[in-house]
C-alpha cells in the first residue's frame, strides 16, 4: 500500500475509473447481445413489430457505444468496429435493390 498522499489518491482515482469503465463496457456488451437476439427473432419471423424492436435496440446500442467513446472507455476505432458489426448483422435481411442493377450493367 502506498504511503504518499498523491499515490493514495491515484489509487483511489484508478479504482473509481475502473468501476466506471466496467459499467460502460458491461452495458455495451449487454445491449449488443440484446440487439443480436432481436435480429435473430426478426430473421425467424419478419414482421413490423420485430423490426421496430430491432431498430430500438440498435439505437440504444449505438447510443451507449457513442457515450463510451466520448468518455474514452472505448477507442473510437473500437466503437466504430462494434457499430459496423451491429449493422452487418441486419444487412442480410434487407437485400440491396441497387446491387442487381450494377451487376446487370
Amino acid at each position: 500500500m502506498a504511503n504518499i498522499k498523491s499515490a493514495i489518491k491515484r489509487i483511489e482515482i484508478a479504482e473509481r475509473n475502473r468501476l466506471q469503465n466496467k459499467f460502460y463496457k458491461s452495458a455495451v456488451k449487454t445491449l449488443m447481445k440484446n440487439y443480436f437476439a432481436a435480429v435473430e427473432k426478426y430473421a425467424s419471423d419478419p414482421n413490423p413489430d420485430n423490426l421496430n424492436e430491432v431498430n430500438q435496440r440498435m439505437s440504444a446500442a449505438y447510443s451507449k457505444i457513442d457515450k463510451a467513446v466520448k468518455h474514452r472507455v472505448l477507442h473510437r476505432n473500437n466503437g466504430a468496429r462494434k457499430k459496423a458489426r451491429l449493422a452487418k448483422a441486419l444487412k442480410p435481411y434487407f437485400p440491396n435493390p441497387n446491387a442487381q442493377e450494377s451487376a446487370v450493367s
